[in-house]
């Protein structure tokens, strides 16, 4: 796919928190080196919590921990910000999906 290679901004507001340097395109899924700047750190917390609770099948709380990512941060694509997120990151790696459109809440 023409994925790899993108780069993906983490933004909080004008803020830039980090980039994704796409290397991996596993549809619906985008996998990538991440990048990240001095002002990540701050959150940085809350990405550790929201896959502890995953890999815990914790779902509800999961849930409740990352809507303060999705409601602070935003995921911008080369093209522009997107809708929707679900973005993952672990150390140097990021993996996410997204829509250009609300997910459904179902």
């Amino acid at each position: 796919m023409g994925f790899e290679g993108e780069v993906w901004r983490l933004m909080r507001e004008q803020e830039l928190l980090g980039e994704i340097v796409i290397d991996e395109a596993d549809f619906p899924w985008l996998n990538g080196r991440f990048v990240p700047t001095p002002g990540f750190d701050e959150v940085r917390p809350w990405f550790a919590e929201s896959l502890a609770l995953l890999d815990a099948e914790e779902y509800e709380r999961f849930d409740a921990a990352y809507d303060r990512i999705a409601g602070a941060l935003s995921l911008v694509a080369p093209e522009g910000p997107v809708a929707e997120f679900l973005l993952h990151i672990s150390e140097d790696r990021a993996w996410f999906r997204w829509s250009d459109e609300p997910f459904d809440e179902d």
